[in-house]
């Protein structure tokens, strides 16, 4: 074989792994994954609980993420997403189809290895994102995967086997800050989704209404992290308070990407409230 073919072949070889990764959505998959890693480090657990539970999260996030792009292919054709490889046909369809299933079967035994009820709780989060991928994106309860797989994260990456679940405000804070994600993922394909039939809520709210649904919803999971262990409240929850409040508030009035970027800042200040304050230890 020559020079100039083994170069194409390796060239072949070297931008179809990159592909894959430009296709499971590699922004949100990474976040969730160090977010579960995140929490189960602030909860003390082990470094191989971290790692374990980091590599469950990665693999149901390529599920969820190649099985979107897979499922959604002849809408994202029609549109011309052009920053899909899936939908420039740059990658085979039975390419991302087999890979979402592998990571699928791969995120079972590493679920289950954190132990039974931790890896039924983490598996009910992946199913949720299956079926917001096969159904309810373009619904009514296109939030509800949202809530469901971000609200069972803690009870997941916290809790070693035989240990109490977490408390309940982390739970709802985190099903809060996983309704938020929702509404400001969507917020700057409002229009685009809506050309192309997907009518979820927020698509169906609209940019500015969403826009104030993703800050309430991460204002309220930013009260119910600071209220909700019932301590004696301090300057600086005050100021927590104050500032996540303004936010939701502002949100909606700020123009372009600013919204988004808002929900944005609100989500980091929730997670760094969620990691720092609100987890028990694993002992």
């Amino acid at each position: 074989m020559s020079s100039g073919a083994v170069g194409a072949a390796a060239g072949r070889w070297f931008r179809r792994p990159v592909r894959l990764l430009a296709a499971c959505h590699p922004a949100p998959a990474a976040a969730v994954t160090l977010f579960g890693a995140a929490l189960a480090a602030a909860a003390g657990r082990p470094a191989g609980a971290v790692l374990l539970t980091g590599a469950a999260v990665a693999a149901g996030q390529l599920s969820i993420g190649w099985s979107n792009d897979r499922i959604d292919l002849a809408r994202d054709t029609a549109a011309g997403r052009s920053d899909k490889p899936l939908a420039r046909g740059t990658l085979a369809p039975r390419t991302v189809g087999t890979a979402a299933a592998v990571a699928l079967a791969a995120a079972v035994p590493l679920s289950l290895a954190c132990g039974p009820r931790a890896g039924a709780a983490h598996l009910a989060g992946v199913a949720a994102g299956w079926a917001y991928n096969l159904r309810l994106k373009g619904t009514l309860f296109s939030w509800l995967p949202y809530a469901l797989a971000f609200g069972l994260l803690p009870a997941f990456a916290t809790a070693p086997p035989g240990a109490p679940l977490p408390p309940w405000w982390v739970t709802a804070a985190a099903a809060l800050l996983g309704c938020g994600a929702h509404f400001a993922n969507v917020l700057p394909d409002i229009a685009a989704d809506r050309a192309a039939g997907v009518l979820g809520l927020p698509q169906r709210l609209g940019p500015r209404a969403s826009a104030a649904c993703a800050s309430a919803c991460m204002a309220a999971a930013t009260a119910v992290l600071v209220l909700g262990p019932g301590r004696p409240l301090g300057p600086l929850d005050a100021l927590v308070l104050s500032l996540a409040a303004g936010a939701a508030l502002l949100a909606p009035a700020v123009p372009g990407r600013g919204p988004f970027l808002v929900a944005i800042a609100v989500a980091a200040l929730d997670v760094a409230l969620l990691l720092g304050r609100g987890l028990p230890s694993a002992g």
